[in-house]
């Protein structure tokens, strides 16, 4: 398939399809030395620049690399799977297994780092997941993710806190059929809630051990429920 000038519209977008298109057509193998900007820009009838940012697009997409005064090799010719993508597609044990390993160390660190305003987000989230009990199974798993994701937020962390981030949309779906399918609100539409307010009051009062504790019991017997369905 030849290159061919662009059409007028998004230049960097389709700069970006087309040399995409190319690798993983195989037009240029693994290995090999993409041709220089100024070579490609004349091709595709774009500027440098276009070019430019369609090649960072695909060294973003793990297709391409630069090396300095070599060139831009090829490096694969499938585009890099994204993490949310793993997730989507990873079993809900593994990605729980993960999940208590981040939080449970991000309870030990918002035990010694929370602030005031941390512990008053951590009350309103245990308020909002009591309040939440009296809902559908769906109110009530955004509300137990929001009083973990304040939990998070504690350890004062950031990228602590966008790795939950990733990981609260793979847990959301799995963890409302969980629900449903084992009808654990049946007989209590709040389960749960004594080792969540002593989380909470852990973290309150600075005590890491415990925090860390209530909070790997509390994923461990969700986790035991997750092999079981």
């Amino acid at each position: 398939m030849p290159l061919g000038a662009l059409r007028p519209s998004p230049l960097v977008e389709q700069a970006t399809a087309r040399l995409r298109e190319q690798i993983t057509a195989g037009h240029w193998p693994v290995g090999t030395r993409l041709p220089g900007e100024n070579a490609l820009a004349k091709t595709l009838g774009v500027g440098r620049s276009t070019v430019r940012e369609a090649l960072r697009a695909l060294t973003g997409a793990g297709l391409v690399q630069p090396r300095q005064g070599s060139g831009v090799f090829v490096i694969a010719t499938e585009p890099a799977e994204d993490w949310p993508a793993r997730l989507r597609r990873a079993a809900i044990t593994d990605v729980y297994e993960v999940r208590m390993i981040v939080e449970t160390r991000a309870a030990r660190l918002a035990a010694s780092r929370r602030t005031g305003d941390d512990v008053t987000a951590l009350r309103a989230a245990l308020a909002a997941r009591r309040a939440a009990a009296g809902g559908g199974d769906a109110a009530f798993v955004d509300a137990d993710i929001a009083l973990h994701a304040a939990v998070v937020a504690a350890a004062s962390n950031p990228v602590l806190t966008d790795l939950f981030a990733e990981f609260a949309p793979a847990l959301r779906g799995r963890l409302i059929d969980l629900v449903e399918l084992l009808g654990l609100r049946h007989h209590d539409p709040n389960p749960g809630d004594d080792t969540h307010a002593a989380l909470v009051a852990a973290i309150e009062e600075g005590d890491g051990d415990r925090a860390e504790a209530v909070l790997q019991s509390e994923l461990e017997h969700t986790l035991a429920h997750l092999r079981r369905a």
